[in-house]
């Protein structure tokens, strides 16, 4: 029989016209997906410069149909809140990662921690803000900023577990073994050899979780809520660029919409700038 008989022909093109369907789809899928993300970038530089000016940064929050305002004390807010749950996250989440990574292996312990872990950084962001409305709102009878910071944290915490812990895998283990022959502890391999190693990667992680937290609406609407006035007392509500953003957007005022459409470019934005330096420090960790 030829190689080239007419049921190996048959299935042949069978087989390239399956891939040319594939190939067809998937590309389409790709088109239709850049099609809506365009869509929304070119709304977002289209409506949010219109409304962006030095107001925008330097005024207060204003009331419906004013004639100035911007949202200064909503950025402060973000800022402060999404830098103080980065400090509190970050190092539980390293320190959880080296455990998971370099001393818990794969005992009970570990196990059931990667799964909590897995929850938690599955969970929707709605059902942390409720936890967190549930323990400190409610016993303490008034929401807050450090319940704002509270409900990030809860976000930062898991993204950078799950980072860390696979960038310490990556180490090869020979690194390791020659610190160790060296006569080095494991405390001071760990600190000293595999987290500097890894350290563009979980660098990155950190990225990633503050970028995630910086667009975060509903915890804070559940903990922090929102204030009119800049403040900096974290035991009281505290104005967020999120929630400000939701609030105005909602609104049937033009002032309030427009500074809404501010607030998204610059949210945007900000992120965008976190996810490329991100992106960066793992090309160079590559």
């Amino acid at each position: 029989m030829s190689y080239f008989s007419a049921p190996k022909v048959t299935r042949h093109r069978y087989r390239k016209f399956k891939n040319t369907v594939a190939l067809t789809l998937s590309l389409l899928a790709m088109l239709f997906g850049l099609f809506w993300l365009a869509w929304i970038l070119f709304e977002t530089i289209y409506l949010g410069l219109g409304g962006i000016g030095l107001a925008v940064f330097t005024e207060m929050t204003p009331p419906p149909n004013a004639e100035v305002g911007g949202l200064a004390n909503a950025i402060w807010g973000s800022v402060l809140m999404v830098f103080m749950a980065t400090i509190i996250g970050t190092p539980i989440g390293i320190m959880t990662g080296v455990y998971l990574c370099e001393y818990g292996g794969k005992g009970l312990l570990s196990s059931f921690t990667r799964f909590i872990n897995d929850i938690l950084l599955s969970a929707p962001s709605i059902i942390i803000g409720l936890f967190v409305y549930s323990l400190i709102v409610l016993p303490f009878k008034g929401f807050s900023g450090w319940a704002g910071i509270v409900a990030l944290a809860l976000i930062v915490i898991p993204v950078v577990v799950r980072t860390t812990e696979n960038m310490l895998a990556l180490i090869p283990n020979s690194l390791r073994e020659a610190a160790y022959a060296l006569g080095a502890p494991k405390w001071k391999v760990v600190l000293m050899v595999t987290l500097r190693a890894a350290q563009a990667g979980i660098v990155t992680g950190i990225l990633l979780a503050i970028a995630r937290i910086a667009g975060e609406t509903a915890p804070l609407l559940f903990t922090a809520l929102s204030n009119q006035f800049w403040t900096s007392d974290l035991s009281q509500p505290m104005a967020s660029l999120p929630v400000t953003i939701f609030k105005f957007a909602m609104s049937p005022f033009e002032n309030w919409q427009k500074l809404a459409w501010a607030g998204v470019f610059i949210i945007t934005f900000g992120i965008l700038i976190l996810n490329i330096t991100a992106r960066l420090l793992l090309k160079k960790k590559g």
